[in-house]
């Protein structure tokens, strides 16, 4: 039975490895053929890539991660309030320090109650998260799914009470129709009473946003390079990192910012896996990433055309970083609703 089982799960994992490639080999060929030459960002996040972002997360320049934190922090006893015998889904998990405020907020008889499911594209970073949220939190039964949440949501459609977690604003990686599909996919896989945490970075000067993607140390560039790297050893690819510079900046009439490698020379690239040569001038860019800024308006309006409603707004004072609680819409009773301030940048609706 165990080398039967062994054998299951080594068929498994190969079988999604498989899927991957074809997946990466179709995102990349339409992307590389492009008159605007892109490659998808979910593509930093091979082991590499997901330290090099970790170590942004600590920079002094990037203010989401601990902006958020302190908003966890703050909150996270209204987050988890009320669930039982349920399951905390956090999309893209990649490292566990959001994770952990929850965590504690439950307690450990509560913790031993509920399932924790991360969902990451990386398989090895997944394991190791689980190993040391386990060696931390033992009581804690971990469910990790190796799954793109842009695509695969209706995997985690469930009965069990629920609380989908997307941190981090990775929504901004998203354009507008990738947003309102993935967001119509989590009213889907949703139920009555379940609730959809979502962290947004709102539109701030652009000398703060700018700052942010453009370290002292570089870090950032290594990261945006990295996806280069990825692209080699999945498809066969012949690309030389060094042959490009990063640039990141914020494209104010979309309210983004763009991220970018920019060629330092002429450059051929040969991409096996696909059969083909690609070849950028000098000065010509491949866009790796989007990351879109929030309004509160714009993102309410994001949360009701997807069959949801906002139910709860936490902002940090500077009105940096937000998180909402969202529902699946319900009909509105005829008297009005009145919304007042409550506590450090909570609004509930009465």
């Amino acid at each position: 039975m165990r080398a039967s089982s062994a054998l299951v799960e080594s068929y498994a994992r190969n079988r999604f490895e498989e899927q991957a490639i074809n997946t990466m080999a179709q995102d990349v060929l339409k992307g590389l053929t492009a008159d605007q030459k892109y490659i998808p960002s979910k593509y930093f996040y091979d082991a590499r890539g997901s330290k090099l972002f970790e170590e942004i997360c600590g920079l002094p320049e990037y203010y989401p991660t601990r902006t958020e934190l302190r908003l966890l922090s703050n909150h996270a006893q209204d987050i988890v309030r009320g669930l039982r015998q349920g399951d905390l889904v956090e999309l893209g998990a990649g490292a566990n320090w959001k994770i952990r405020t929850l965590l504690e907020a439950l307690g450990p008889w509560r913790r031993a109650d509920v399932r924790y499911v991360p969902v990451d594209v990386c398989g090895p970073a997944l394991l190791e998260s689980a190993a040391q949220l386990t060696a931390v939190y033992p009581e804690v039964r971990v469910n990790g799914i190796v799954a793109d949440f842009t695509r695969e949501l209706h995997r985690l459609k469930s009965d069990r009470p629920k609380v989908v977690l997307f941190f981090g604003s990775t929504i901004g990686n998203l354009d507008e129709g990738e947003a309102s599909s993935f967001l119509q996919d989590v009213a889907a896989m949703l139920n009555p009473g379940d609730r959809f945490i979502l962290g947004l970075d709102m539109v701030k000067p652009v000398e703060i946003l700018e700052a942010a993607y453009n370290d002292s140390r570089n870090v950032t560039a290594e990261f945006n390079k990295n996806i280069l790297l990825v692209i080699n050893r999945g498809l066969q690819a012949t690309f030389n990192p060094a042959g490009f510079d990063h640039s990141g900046f914020f494209n104010e009439k979309q309210e983004r910012v763009e991220m970018y490698l920019r060629a330092r020379r002429d450059i051929y690239v040969d991409v096996k896996a696909l059969n083909i040569s690609v070849a950028l001038k000098n000065g010509e860019t491949i866009l790796t990433e989007i990351c879109r800024k929030f309004s509160r308006d714009g993102a309410e309006k994001m949360i009701r055309d997807a069959g949801m409603e906002v139910s709860r707004w936490y902002s940090d004072p500077k009105g940096w970083f937000s998180l909402l609680e969202a529902v699946l819409d319900q009909p509105k009773p005829r008297e009005s609703v009145n919304v007042h301030r409550v506590g450090d940048g909570i609004d509930l609706a009465t």
